[in-house]
Protein backbone atom coordinates (compact mmCIF):
# COMPACT_ATOMS: atom_id res chain seq x y z
CA UNK A 1 0.00 0.00 0.00
CA UNK A 2 1.27 3.44 -0.88
CA UNK A 3 0.77 6.27 1.62
CA UNK A 4 -0.49 9.53 0.11
CA UNK A 5 0.64 12.74 1.79
CA UNK A 6 -1.70 15.76 1.82
CA UNK A 7 -0.69 18.56 -0.50
CA UNK A 8 0.41 21.89 0.97
CA UNK A 9 0.40 25.32 -0.55
CA UNK A 10 3.42 26.59 1.39
CA UNK A 11 1.33 28.89 3.64
CA UNK A 12 2.06 29.12 7.38
CA UNK A 13 0.63 26.31 9.38
CA UNK A 14 -0.85 28.55 12.06
CA UNK A 15 -1.69 32.19 12.59
CA UNK A 16 0.98 32.30 15.29
CA UNK A 17 3.64 31.52 12.71
CA UNK A 18 2.47 34.49 10.58
CA UNK A 19 2.94 37.00 13.39
CA UNK A 20 6.03 39.14 13.07
CA UNK A 21 7.29 40.71 16.27
CA UNK A 22 9.00 44.08 16.23
CA UNK A 23 12.77 43.99 16.53
CA UNK A 24 14.58 45.56 19.46
CA UNK A 25 16.05 48.21 17.15
CA UNK A 26 12.64 49.20 15.77
CA UNK A 27 11.15 49.41 19.25
CA UNK A 28 14.05 51.54 20.50
CA UNK A 29 13.80 53.89 17.52
CA UNK A 30 10.04 54.31 17.97
CA UNK A 31 10.50 55.02 21.67
CA UNK A 32 13.09 57.70 20.94
CA UNK A 33 10.86 59.35 18.35
CA UNK A 34 7.91 59.36 20.76
CA UNK A 35 9.81 60.79 23.71
CA UNK A 36 12.58 62.97 22.27
CA UNK A 37 10.44 66.02 21.27
CA UNK A 38 8.61 66.14 24.59
CA UNK A 39 11.74 65.50 26.63
CA UNK A 40 13.63 68.22 24.75
CA UNK A 41 10.91 70.78 25.45
CA UNK A 42 10.49 69.75 29.10
CA UNK A 43 14.21 69.83 29.89
CA UNK A 44 14.72 73.13 28.06
CA UNK A 45 11.75 74.82 29.73
CA UNK A 46 12.77 73.49 33.15
CA UNK A 47 16.27 74.93 32.78
CA UNK A 48 14.93 78.27 31.53
CA UNK A 49 12.40 78.45 34.38
CA UNK A 50 15.21 77.81 36.87
CA UNK A 51 17.26 80.64 35.35
CA UNK A 52 14.48 83.25 35.44
CA UNK A 53 13.10 85.18 38.41
CA UNK A 54 10.92 83.18 40.78
CA UNK A 55 7.81 85.35 40.38
CA UNK A 56 8.38 86.28 36.75
CA UNK A 57 5.48 85.83 34.31
CA UNK A 58 7.95 84.33 31.85
CA UNK A 59 8.80 81.62 34.36
CA UNK A 60 5.16 80.54 34.46
CA UNK A 61 5.13 80.50 30.65
CA UNK A 62 8.06 78.07 30.73
CA UNK A 63 6.42 75.88 33.39
CA UNK A 64 3.12 75.81 31.45
CA UNK A 65 4.91 74.93 28.22
CA UNK A 66 6.72 72.06 29.94
CA UNK A 67 3.41 70.78 31.36
CA UNK A 68 1.79 70.91 27.92
CA UNK A 69 4.72 69.01 26.40
CA UNK A 70 4.31 66.32 29.05
CA UNK A 71 0.57 66.13 28.34
CA UNK A 72 1.06 65.87 24.56
CA UNK A 73 3.68 63.14 25.04
CA UNK A 74 1.35 61.19 27.35
CA UNK A 75 -1.56 61.52 24.89
CA UNK A 76 0.63 60.33 22.03
CA UNK A 77 1.62 57.24 24.03
CA UNK A 78 -1.82 56.34 25.42
CA UNK A 79 -4.97 57.95 23.98
CA UNK A 80 -3.83 58.35 20.35
CA UNK A 81 -2.78 54.68 19.88
CA UNK A 82 -5.95 53.50 21.64
CA UNK A 83 -8.01 55.42 19.05
CA UNK A 84 -5.89 55.15 15.89
CA UNK A 85 -3.61 52.23 16.75
CA UNK A 86 -0.46 54.32 16.35
CA UNK A 87 1.96 56.54 18.15
CA UNK A 88 4.08 58.86 16.05
CA UNK A 89 7.19 56.70 16.43
CA UNK A 90 5.45 53.36 15.89
CA UNK A 91 3.67 54.66 12.79
CA UNK A 92 7.02 55.74 11.35
CA UNK A 93 8.56 52.31 12.07
CA UNK A 94 5.50 50.28 11.06
CA UNK A 95 4.92 48.58 14.42
CA UNK A 96 1.99 48.50 16.82
CA UNK A 97 1.53 47.69 20.52
CA UNK A 98 -1.35 45.25 21.07
CA UNK A 99 -2.49 42.74 23.69
CA UNK A 100 -0.96 39.28 23.62
CA UNK A 101 -4.15 38.09 21.89
CA UNK A 102 -3.70 40.62 19.10
CA UNK A 103 -6.55 42.93 20.07
CA UNK A 104 -6.17 46.69 20.42
CA UNK A 105 -4.77 47.85 23.76
CA UNK A 106 -6.82 50.35 25.77
CA UNK A 107 -5.50 53.76 26.81
CA UNK A 108 -5.37 52.61 30.45
CA UNK A 109 -3.34 49.53 29.61
CA UNK A 110 -0.93 51.57 27.49
CA UNK A 111 -0.53 54.08 30.33
CA UNK A 112 0.17 51.32 32.85
CA UNK A 113 2.58 49.75 30.36
CA UNK A 114 4.61 52.97 30.10
CA UNK A 115 4.62 53.31 33.88
CA UNK A 116 5.73 49.68 34.21
CA UNK A 117 8.82 50.51 32.15
CA UNK A 118 10.18 51.72 35.50
CA UNK A 119 10.71 48.02 36.27
CA UNK A 120 12.69 47.64 33.05
CA UNK A 121 14.96 50.46 34.22
CA UNK A 122 15.13 49.47 37.88
CA UNK A 123 16.44 46.00 37.03
CA UNK A 124 19.76 47.48 35.88
CA UNK A 125 18.18 48.10 32.44
CA UNK A 126 17.76 44.33 32.00
CA UNK A 127 14.09 44.75 31.15
CA UNK A 128 14.94 46.93 28.17
CA UNK A 129 17.31 44.25 26.85
CA UNK A 130 14.93 41.34 27.47
CA UNK A 131 13.42 41.53 23.93
CA UNK A 132 16.81 40.53 22.51
CA UNK A 133 16.29 36.92 23.66
CA UNK A 134 12.56 36.70 24.38
CA UNK A 135 10.75 34.69 21.69
CA UNK A 136 8.11 37.43 21.35
CA UNK A 137 10.49 40.34 21.92
CA UNK A 138 8.80 41.51 25.12
CA UNK A 139 10.07 43.73 27.92
CA UNK A 140 9.19 43.21 31.58
CA UNK A 141 6.42 45.80 31.12
CA UNK A 142 4.99 43.72 28.26
CA UNK A 143 5.08 40.56 30.37
CA UNK A 144 3.34 42.32 33.26
CA UNK A 145 0.61 43.99 31.17
CA UNK A 146 0.31 41.12 28.66
CA UNK A 147 1.19 43.21 25.64
CA UNK A 148 3.52 42.81 22.70
CA UNK A 149 4.69 44.88 19.75
CA UNK A 150 4.06 43.52 16.27
CA UNK A 151 5.15 44.49 12.77
CA UNK A 152 2.19 45.74 10.71
CA UNK A 153 1.63 47.68 7.54
CA UNK A 154 2.25 51.39 8.22
CA UNK A 155 -0.65 53.82 7.90
CA UNK A 156 -1.29 55.38 4.54
CA UNK A 157 -0.83 58.95 5.75
CA UNK A 158 2.47 60.76 5.40
CA UNK A 159 3.96 59.82 8.77
CA UNK A 160 7.43 61.05 7.85
CA UNK A 161 6.10 64.55 7.24
CA UNK A 162 4.27 64.51 10.59
CA UNK A 163 7.36 63.29 12.40
CA UNK A 164 9.45 65.98 10.74
CA UNK A 165 6.93 68.65 11.72
CA UNK A 166 7.01 67.43 15.32
CA UNK A 167 10.77 67.88 15.49
CA UNK A 168 10.62 71.26 13.75
CA UNK A 169 7.98 72.50 16.20
CA UNK A 170 10.11 71.21 19.07
CA UNK A 171 13.15 73.11 17.79
CA UNK A 172 11.10 76.31 17.34
CA UNK A 173 9.65 76.11 20.86
CA UNK A 174 13.07 75.50 22.44
CA UNK A 175 14.68 78.29 20.40
CA UNK A 176 11.88 80.75 21.17
CA UNK A 177 12.04 79.95 24.88
CA UNK A 178 15.80 80.35 24.91
CA UNK A 179 15.52 83.70 23.15
CA UNK A 180 12.94 84.99 25.62
CA UNK A 181 15.02 83.79 28.57
CA UNK A 182 18.16 85.41 27.19
CA UNK A 183 16.31 88.68 26.71
CA UNK A 184 14.99 88.62 30.26
CA UNK A 185 18.31 87.61 31.79
CA UNK A 186 20.12 90.28 29.78
CA UNK A 187 17.56 92.90 30.79
CA UNK A 188 17.72 91.76 34.41
CA UNK A 189 21.52 91.86 34.53
CA UNK A 190 21.49 95.29 32.92
CA UNK A 191 18.92 96.55 35.44
CA UNK A 192 21.00 95.19 38.34
CA UNK A 193 24.12 96.88 37.00
CA UNK A 194 22.29 100.18 36.54
CA UNK A 195 20.91 99.92 40.07
CA UNK A 196 24.42 99.31 41.44
CA UNK A 197 25.69 102.42 39.66
CA UNK A 198 22.78 104.50 40.92
CA UNK A 199 23.06 103.43 44.55
CA UNK A 200 26.84 103.87 44.52
CA UNK A 201 26.28 107.50 43.50
CA UNK A 202 23.10 108.32 45.44
CA UNK A 203 23.53 106.21 48.58
CA UNK A 204 26.23 108.28 50.33
CA UNK A 205 24.41 111.57 49.59
CA UNK A 206 21.12 110.17 50.95
CA UNK A 207 22.77 109.07 54.20
CA UNK A 208 24.55 112.42 54.60
CA UNK A 209 21.24 114.29 54.26
CA UNK A 210 19.44 111.94 56.61
CA UNK A 211 22.00 112.23 59.42
CA UNK A 212 22.85 115.93 59.08
CA UNK A 213 20.81 118.73 60.67
CA UNK A 214 21.32 122.23 61.98
CA UNK A 215 20.14 123.66 65.27
CA UNK A 216 18.28 126.50 63.54
CA UNK A 217 16.83 124.39 60.70
CA UNK A 218 16.15 121.16 62.55
CA UNK A 219 12.43 120.97 61.69
CA UNK A 220 13.04 121.24 57.95
CA UNK A 221 16.08 118.96 58.13
CA UNK A 222 14.15 116.28 60.01
CA UNK A 223 11.23 116.51 57.56
CA UNK A 224 13.65 116.14 54.65
CA UNK A 225 15.26 113.13 56.34
CA UNK A 226 11.83 111.51 56.77
CA UNK A 227 11.15 111.94 53.05
CA UNK A 228 14.29 109.87 52.36
CA UNK A 229 13.06 106.88 54.42
CA UNK A 230 10.71 104.08 53.36
CA UNK A 231 7.27 103.87 54.93
CA UNK A 232 8.42 100.93 57.05
CA UNK A 233 11.55 102.67 58.38
CA UNK A 234 10.07 106.15 58.85
CA UNK A 235 8.48 105.51 62.31
CA UNK A 236 11.84 104.36 63.69
CA UNK A 237 13.56 107.41 62.25
CA UNK A 238 10.95 109.75 63.73
CA UNK A 239 11.43 108.12 67.12
CA UNK A 240 15.17 108.77 66.92
CA UNK A 241 14.60 112.37 65.87
CA UNK A 242 12.25 112.96 68.82
CA UNK A 243 14.94 111.63 71.17
CA UNK A 244 17.41 114.15 69.68
CA UNK A 245 14.99 117.02 70.21
CA UNK A 246 14.36 116.05 73.83
CA UNK A 247 18.08 115.96 74.58
CA UNK A 248 18.70 119.36 73.04
CA UNK A 249 19.52 119.92 69.39
CA UNK A 250 23.15 120.56 68.46
CA UNK A 251 24.13 120.97 64.81
CA UNK A 252 25.30 117.69 63.37
CA UNK A 253 26.91 117.32 59.93
CA UNK A 254 28.15 114.12 58.28
CA UNK A 255 29.86 113.33 55.01
CA UNK A 256 30.82 109.95 53.59
CA UNK A 257 34.54 109.43 53.13
CA UNK A 258 34.27 105.93 51.69
CA UNK A 259 31.51 103.54 50.70
CA UNK A 260 31.01 100.10 49.17
CA UNK A 261 27.95 98.38 47.74
CA UNK A 262 27.71 95.03 49.53
CA UNK A 263 24.92 93.54 47.42
CA UNK A 264 22.07 94.64 45.22
CA UNK A 265 19.23 93.63 42.96
CA UNK A 266 17.29 95.87 40.63
CA UNK A 267 15.15 97.13 43.54
CA UNK A 268 17.18 96.56 46.75
CA UNK A 269 20.72 97.30 47.85
CA UNK A 270 22.98 97.17 50.89
CA UNK A 271 25.88 99.54 51.44
CA UNK A 272 28.69 99.98 53.94
CA UNK A 273 29.73 103.58 54.66
CA UNK A 274 32.54 105.19 56.65
CA UNK A 275 31.44 108.63 57.86
CA UNK A 276 33.19 111.65 59.23
CA UNK A 277 31.63 114.85 60.45
CA UNK A 278 31.45 117.55 63.03
CA UNK A 279 29.11 118.39 65.88
CA UNK A 280 28.54 121.72 67.56
CA UNK A 281 27.43 125.29 66.90
CA UNK A 282 30.46 127.11 68.30
CA UNK A 283 33.44 127.23 66.00
CA UNK A 284 35.70 127.08 69.06
CA UNK A 285 33.97 123.98 70.42
CA UNK A 286 33.46 121.74 67.37
CA UNK A 287 33.89 118.01 67.78
CA UNK A 288 34.97 115.73 64.95
CA UNK A 289 32.90 112.57 64.46
CA UNK A 290 33.69 109.22 62.87
CA UNK A 291 31.25 106.34 62.45
CA UNK A 292 30.62 103.24 60.33
CA UNK A 293 27.12 102.24 59.26
CA UNK A 294 25.39 99.64 57.14
CA UNK A 295 22.42 100.91 55.19
CA UNK A 296 19.74 99.00 53.28
CA UNK A 297 17.97 100.78 50.44
CA UNK A 298 14.73 100.14 48.56
CA UNK A 299 13.97 101.50 45.13
CA UNK A 300 10.63 103.28 45.44
CA UNK A 301 9.94 105.00 42.10
CA UNK A 302 11.96 105.33 38.94
CA UNK A 303 15.56 105.97 39.93
CA UNK A 304 14.76 107.12 43.49
CA UNK A 305 16.11 105.19 46.46
CA UNK A 306 14.99 105.39 50.09
CA UNK A 307 16.61 104.12 53.26
CA UNK A 308 14.94 100.91 54.47
CA UNK A 309 17.17 100.43 57.53
CA UNK A 310 20.31 101.91 59.05
CA UNK A 311 22.53 99.97 61.43
CA UNK A 312 25.43 101.58 63.30
CA UNK A 313 28.37 99.17 63.19
CA UNK A 314 30.85 101.51 64.88
CA UNK A 315 29.34 104.07 67.23
CA UNK A 316 30.24 107.71 66.61
CA UNK A 317 33.54 108.68 68.21
CA UNK A 318 34.06 112.39 68.92
CA UNK A 319 37.31 114.30 69.23
CA UNK A 320 37.70 117.99 70.08
CA UNK A 321 39.12 120.01 67.20
CA UNK A 322 42.78 120.86 67.54
CA UNK A 323 43.29 124.32 69.07
CA UNK A 324 39.73 124.55 70.36
CA UNK A 325 39.15 125.45 73.98
CA UNK A 326 37.52 122.92 76.23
Amino acid sequence: MTAVLPETDGSPATDQEAIRYASWQARAAALLIDFTPGAAVIVTMALLAYMTDQWSLLRWVFVTTAALALLVTALNRTVVPAVTGWTLGRALLGIRAVTDTGTAASALRLLLRDLAHVLDTAAALLGWLWPLWDSRHRTFADLLLRTEVRVVDPPGSDVRRRAGMAFVITAVICAAGSGLAYQQIYSHDRAVEQARTQIAEQGPRIVEKMLSYGASTVKDDFANAQSLATDAYRPQLISQQEAVEKGGVVSNEYWAVSSAVLSNTATRASMLLALQGQRGDNANDLKFITATVRVDFDRVAGDRWHVASLTVLKKPAMNTAAGATG
